[in-house]
């Protein structure tokens, strides 16, 4: 079972796979994804998340 956080900023903060794969993406995905950070809450979520926009700006 993955690891559960209380958001984006405790993933990104607490796991160093998450925090690479953030910073990597392109500035509109991590501004939109920084809005709704509540939802982020494993490191699985944050790539789903991440795939479906950048498959939807393709």
């Amino acid at each position: 079972m993955p690891n559960k956080y209380n958001g984006l900023n405790q993933l990104i903060d607490q796991d160093k796979e998450a925090n690479r794969y953030f910073r990597s993406l392109p500035d509109y995905v991590k501004e939109t994804i920084s809005a709704r950070s509540e939802n982020i809450n494993s490191f699985e979520s944050l790539c789903d998340y991440a795939e479906n926009l950048l498959r939807d700006n393709e």
